[in-house]
């Protein structure tokens, strides 16, 4: 019989959790959040990894390597979607009866007496709710956040503060994301992913629909009208008596739900500097019919899906309370979130960016931004990507090959496959893609894929690495390359 405890806020110091996979994204920044409150943290991951460390260097109790002895046996034990009934752990915890919850629920406690802001989309969440944590923080709000990558300016994907937001990552890969409670909901965009877990689109939308009734009474939804999945969601949210604001980089006269009662708007404008580097400027509106004076926002981060993410947290900051344009200058100053067009570095010329994108419309919109840098430099855009997941890679192949096509030449490597196995997904591989590609090539060693891109990069050129898995480390890689072939200083030529 697995025993159950009513965790509050209050109670969770002197608590103890045990996390299995504690060296993931989502799960480290759990452990932190729960530590900063007072409980006993342990946890374990099957491999090392940055966050694993950044955890033993803060004296957090984790291990590498899965050990049924190593669950406390007092601990609630934490699982994600991604640990499977046959670990160790696991096995051991529930012979036990211990209490055992998944991470959305144990960040639902940590969030308990707070006001809870829920970013959500196929993509879009980290930026927007690294923005939005930065932008509160520079406003002396002093949040919470619990995010899947690093804040540059804040140096952590989560922080305990002593205010009463507290901003999340919700995910909507495993529905986890049903098990908050949030006072406002950004939704990015309802793009089909992770159709494994859903199987149509139809049931897709639904889960987000019955996201948006998971907000508090009075609560608030914020959702792009530029996607059409987020738009009907808008619609059927307020059709259902909830309280919904869009945003978009839409004109008056083009704006799609003029006629829906209750409705808001933030309009949106961007202008492009690539000679710049990174600029855009955005004009926003509280709404389309507004007297207010209308307010700049000038971004250090390229593209217009960048500019969009602004325009939500834009939109959050002043429903939760923040003067517009202080705002808007407390989101100026984002300087990006860990793997978000991150550079690696830069030799001979040659720029190396790292980024996290993993989804069709990620790609395309992070190519589109890139192939305007390249060209600020006079140089062509290379990408070296990595498939996640085998069945995202079967599902969206072509449109991955269309958006990787805006590329002057892109290597696709083997599939990172996180929690799936390569036997379910007979003949799916990175070829799948590369395929699609006019001109593309596979390789499947990583390695291999990032020393054959330097060998082809020339002055000038912007390179990336692209993919949600260890295509990360690739970058140092491609440096080392580069260097190797005597590209050992700015503007240098190849020996």
């Amino acid at each position: 019989m697995t025993t159950q405890h009513d965790h509050t806020t209050a109670d969770l110091a002197g608590s103890s959790f045990h996390l299995i996979g504690v060296g993931g994204a989502g799960m480290s920044v759990l452990a932190q959040l729960l530590a900063e409150q007072g409980a006993h943290v342990t946890g374990s991951d099957a491999h090392s990894s940055p966050a694993l460390e950044q955890l033993l260097a803060q004296g957090l109790e984790v291990r590498v390597g899965h050990d049924a002895d190593a669950v406390p046996p007092e601990a609630t034990v934490v699982v994600s979607t991604a640990i499977k009934e046959t670990n160790p752990e696991l096995v051991r915890a529930r012979g036990r009866g211990q209490e055992v919850i998944h991470r959305s629920q144990a960040l639902a406690l940590a969030a308990r007496g707070r006001s809870m802001v829920a970013v959500a989309g196929a993509h879009g969440k980290t930026t927007t709710s690294g923005m939005l944590a930065e932008a509160l923080t520079e406003l002396g709000w002093d949040p919470s956040f619990a995010i899947g990558g690093v804040v540059r300016a804040l140096g952590s994907g989560a922080h305990l503060g002593a205010g009463q937001v507290l901003v999340a990552e919700a995910d909507e890969s495993d529905r986890s994301f049903l098990n908050y409670a949030p006072a406002v909901e950004i939704v990015t965009n309802v793009e089909p992913d992770h159709l494994d877990t859903y199987g149509t689109r139809e049931a897709f939308e639904e889960a987000f629909l019955d996201f948006s009734r998971r907000l508090i009474a009075g609560g608030l939804l914020i959702a792009c009208a530029q996607d059409p999945g987020a738009l009907r969601l808008a619609r059927a949210a307020a059709g259902e008596g909830r309280r919904v604001v869009t945003y978009g980089s839409l004109s008056p006269a083009e704006l799609p739900d003029q006629d829906l009662v209750g409705l808001a708007h933030v309009e949106l404008e961007v202008e492009e500097h690539p000679a710049q580097g990174t600029r855009s400027r955005l004009t926003l509106w509280t709404t389309p019919t507004s007297h207010d004076e209308p307010v700049s926002l000038e971004l250090s981060v390229p593209g217009e899906h960048v500019a969009l993410d602004a325009a939500a947290a834009w939109a959050c900051g002043v429903e939760l309370g923040a003067q517009p344009q202080a705002m808007a200058r407390a989101l100026g100053a984002f300087g990006g979130t860990k793997r978000r067009f991150e550079d690696r570095g830069e030799v001979g010329g040659v720029r190396v960016v790292d980024d996290y994108a993993h989804h069709p419309t990620e790609i395309q919109a992070l190519a589109t931004a890139a192939r305007e840098v390249a060209q600020a430099r006079g140089g062509r855009l290379l990408i070296l990507f990595q498939p996640h997941l085998f069945s995202r890679t079967q599902a969206f192949a072509e449109r991955f090959g269309q958006a990787l096509s805006l590329a002057d030449l892109v290597v696709v490597t083997a599939v990172y496959p996180a929690r799936e196995a390569q036997e379910d997904f007979p003949g799916v591989s990175g070829r799948t893609v590369s395929e699609h590609v006019p001109g593309g090539r596979y390789l499947a060693d990583r390695v291999e894929a990032a020393r054959s891109l330097a060998d082809a990069a020339q002055r000038g050129d912007l390179l990336l690495t692209v993919g949600a898995g260890d295509v990360t480390e690739m970058g140092q890689v491609i440096l080392d390359r580069l260097a190797e072939r005597g590209l050992d200083g700015p503007g240098g030529e190849a020996a």
